[in-house]
């Protein structure tokens, strides 16, 4: 196979390329979330980052793996790749079924059923190089151009980020009873993949999953599987009929305890909504179960279809079932639709309910999305006991939000005139063990130095945040020895700190 190499002067930089002719152009980089149905060649050559396999990527398949697969994931499951990164040769392959799971180097892929594409992947041969060199130098002569025209690059749309007025996390619970049968059980299926269409997902918009709710709740996909309109309609249209009793109540425990982990792919500071259906009534009582649901500050809305009839009422558990699934009895979590047959009208108006961030009167986003740093005052005017009363107050502060992996984060940062951090905002996701920590602090004693303090606290407190509204809590018995107004100013300009 023939080779050309060319020197070519840009600035005093100089850029050896090495093209192979027959070959493909240089590695595409992409990302450890890239799938293998974002590439839009037969076959390329892409560069993958390193350490794909300590992210939480997605990967169906052993050997030939589903399009919807991360394709670095894949790769590292496969053994073609290292954690140092680099290239990878993605082949595009047909559709299949039974895409087997299997562990290997360090990532567990996932068993799906069917798939429309697929790809393989193996190492690249003659990977075309790159190189820089700082120094200035002449020109070499050009060697003569091949014949054959380069192809210009293909560029992939970008892919559309979904709607972001709607920047919802949302388990869907459905009806696989037998209550629904078959026949209404593919109306259903057609009415709720309408309604994530109209959702229009996306990595920054909505993000769906779907729990089916029979004898035993069984979770199909989680939010995170499919964000991409196309996959999450085909991932709707696949479901399969389980039949069984329609323990409704057993579904939305299932989902309030299990979904909305940041595990199963739940975004800290996004509201989460369970949209729930039921084919007539259910079987089990809900009042326990969405209770739990309203306490984790999911809103729960019922949407019942085809209510029972008048010579039915008599085999209802509780008449009031609607009332008390709802995150509040107010009318707008509840929503009827009097037939499988007549659901398409109420698709946009359902939709909208679910989108309606204002109206989540069960949300707790406020708490999920809040970073607190406590700011703790341990000089020797304090004293030891009223050192105390302070951590038992803060606790008492603490104990008011929802602390979890998804929800609220607290730190805590103690001064005299030197500076200690007690406990990062990420050390606890656990609302005991955070308060427990706080308590636990021992008085340092000391002078008062309150500036430099808000400036350590802004450094090793807020620095790597992420989402929410970061607020820093001062608790102090006196006069600074330093400057307290410059660094407050910092703190809000630089940390954006309330």
């Amino acid at each position: 196979m023939s080779q050309q190499c060319v020197l070519l002067p840009l600035t005093g930089v100089f850029f050896l390329i090495s093209s192979v002719f027959g070959s493909t152009s240089a590695p595409r980089p992409i990302s450890c979330a890239t799938r293998g149905a974002d590439l839009p060649q037969d076959a390329v050559v892409v560069l993958c980052p390193p350490d794909c396999s300590q992210w939480r990527t997605s990967v169906f398949g052993t050997g030939i793996y589903a399009a919807v697969s991360s394709v670095c994931g894949a790769a590292v499951h496969r053994g073609v790749l290292g954690t140092s990164g680099g290239p990878v040769k993605v082949h595009k392959l047909h559709g299949r079924h039974n895409y087997q799971s299997s562990y290997a180097h360090g990532v567990h892929s996932q068993a799906l059923s069917h798939w429309t594409a697929s790809f393989s992947l193996t190492k690249p041969v003659n990977v075309p190089l790159e190189l820089t060199s700082e120094t200035s130098t002449t020109a070499l002569p050009a060697v003569q151009p091949a014949k054959k025209p380069l192809k210009k690059p293909s560029v992939k749309k970008a892919l559309p980020g979904g709607n972001k007025d709607c920047q919802m996390d949302i388990g869907m619970v459905i009806d696989s009873s037998n209550n629904i049968g078959q026949r209404r059980f593919n109306l259903q299926k057609n009415f709720v993949a309408k309604l994530a269409a109209m959702l229009r997902v996306g990595p920054t918009g909505p993000h769906v999953g779907l729990i089916q709710a029979s004898d035993s709740p069984r979770t199909e996909f989680l939010l995170t599987n499919y964000t991409q309109p196309k996959e999450l309609l085909f991932a709707i249209k696949e479901l399969t009929y389980l039949g069984g009793d329609t323990n409704t109540g057993k579904a939305i425990m299932h989902t309030a305890e299990n979904f909305f982990s940041q595990e199963n792919g739940a975004r800290r500071g996004h509201p989460r909504v369970m949209m729930v259906l039921v084919d007539g009534w259910p079987s089990d009582d809900l009042e326990q179960a969405a209770l739990l649901a309203r306490e984790s500050g999911i809103n729960v809305f019922l949407v019942s279809v085809a209510k029972p009839l008048a010579e039915e009422l008599g085999m209802v558990r509780d008449k009031d079932f609607m009332k008390k699934a709802v995150c509040k009895d107010n009318g707008f979590f509840s929503y009827s639709i009097p037939s499988w047959f007549s659901t398409t009208k109420h698709v946009r108006p359902l939709a909208q309910r679910l989108c309606a961030l204002d109206s989540l009167l069960c949300s707790k986003t406020c708490y999920n999305s809040v970073n607190i740093g406590f700011l703790i005052d341990g000089s020797s005017s304090v004293g030891d006991a009223n050192f105390r009363l302070v951590l038992d107050f803060l606790a008492g502060i603490a104990r008011g939000f929802e602390i979890s992996d998804v929800g609220a984060r607290i730190g805590a940062v103690q001064f005299t005139y030197d500076q200690r951090l007690e406990f990062g905002l990420f050390d606890y996701s656990n609302k005991e063990e955070a308060i427990n920590a706080l308590r636990r602090i021992p008085y340092m004693a000391g002078g008062t130095s309150t500036g430099s303090a808000i400036s350590f606290a802004t450094q090793k407190l807020f620095r790597q945040a992420g989402r929410g509204r970061n607020f820093l809590i001062l608790v102090t018995d006196g006069q600074s020895y330093d400057d307290v107004a410059g660094p407050a100013m910092a703190a809000k300009r630089q940390g954006d700190i309330n």
